[in-house]
């Protein structure tokens, strides 16, 4: 369960955000962390959709981390390369997570007083675009839209330090690696069942803002289909998140050994700081297009896919340590 401590009768807003701050910074240590306080914060208030959205995108966070030390990686890639990736991932893992926790926290607190109390996102550095939606969504109760407007605010706070960042732009963006990733659609994002089908959406074009804003709204359409929620609602609620693909490898009806280590055996804890404070709205216009439906071209079935597109990637990463080889 989610510990948010002893709940006080109070509307002392100065003990509130230290509390807020201590349980978000309790949360936001790892990876698993992470993944384990959205999906139970989804169970506490599952109308805000979003959580459960950022829980299932945050175990493949954890993937992407762990195939960085797996069996494949490791033989094409140097050490401090996978070292920046790592960083990279957590990085953007870290500050979705310390924008949108205390969101999440002064919405419940929301509602164990009765009263709104989003005007205290400004001490938690959260933008006027999103203090605003959680406004409105505590008025009209819209749950679709509170989750497209928290697709578009978390995109937007990874955009400039992550994406835009002078040396993670250069070195891991426009990299070799990435390029494949992006241009074969090795990258994507799953949902998988425990009856061993596996749904979801490529990474294509992952420096844009526009198109991964695109993507978020595609895997919230998969992840609450009327049919599909519940397979995927009860895969999360039986499968410890390890950071390993065996994770749901172990569902697939053909064997398959396990090629990823787990994320805590593998990766230390990381000390972020948050020196520059960066409110992305200002200044700012909210394109319209965000909001619009999203767009489907490929097939969300992805056991045939998945299983040719891993082939191939092992083909490519095996001719690259080859040409290594032969240096």
């Amino acid at each position: 369960m989610l510990d948010l401590g002893p709940f006080h009768q109070t509307t002392n807003e100065k003990s509130l955000i230290h509390t807020i701050r201590k349980i978000t910074s309790k949360w936001n240590r790892d990876n698993i962390s992470r993944t384990k306080a959205y999906a139970n914060y989804f169970n506490l208030h599952p109308e805000v959709q979003w959580s459960f959205l950022a829980s299932m995108v945050s175990r493949n966070a954890g993937y992407n981390m762990c195939d960085l030390e797996g069996e494949w990686f490791p033989k094409v890639l140097p050490t401090d390369f996978r070292h920046t990736l790592f960083m990279t991932y957590e990085r953007a893992n870290w500050l979705i997570f310390q924008d949108v926790f205390p969101q999440l926290l002064l919405y419940h607190y929301s509602t164990k007083l009765g009263i709104p109390l989003f005007h205290l996102g400004v001490y938690f550095h959260n933008s006027e675009f999103i203090i605003s939606e959680w406004k409105t969504f505590w008025e009209k109760q819209d749950e679709k839209r509170l989750m497209i407007s928290l697709i578009i605010n978390e995109q937007n706070v990874i955009q400039e330090p992550v994406i835009e960042h002078r040396n993670l732009n250069k070195n891991v963006f426009h990299s070799f690696v990435f390029g494949i990733q992006d241009y074969f659609h090795f990258s994507t994002v799953i949902f998988p069942t425990l009856n061993g089908d596996i749904y979801g959406a490529s990474v294509s074009k992952f420096r844009k803002l526009d198109c991964r804003i695109e993507l978020g709204k595609r895997l919230a359409s998969i992840l609450f289909n009327q049919e599909l929620f519940p397979l995927f609602y009860k895969f999360s609620l039986h499968t410890e998140h390890t950071g390993s693909r065996m994770d749901y490898e172990q569902y697939f009806s053909y064997k398959k050994r396990r090629t990823t280590p787990f994320l805590r055996t593998t990766f230390p804890i990381i000390t972020h700081s948050n020196t520059q404070i960066n409110i992305w709205d200002k200044g700012k216009k909210i394109k319209k297009r965000w909001y619009a439906p999203p767009t489907f071209n490929e097939t969300i079935l992805l056991n045939d896919w998945y299983r040719k597109k891993q082939l191939q990637l092992q083909a490519l990463l095996s001719i690259e340590n080859l040409f290594k080889k032969s240096d």
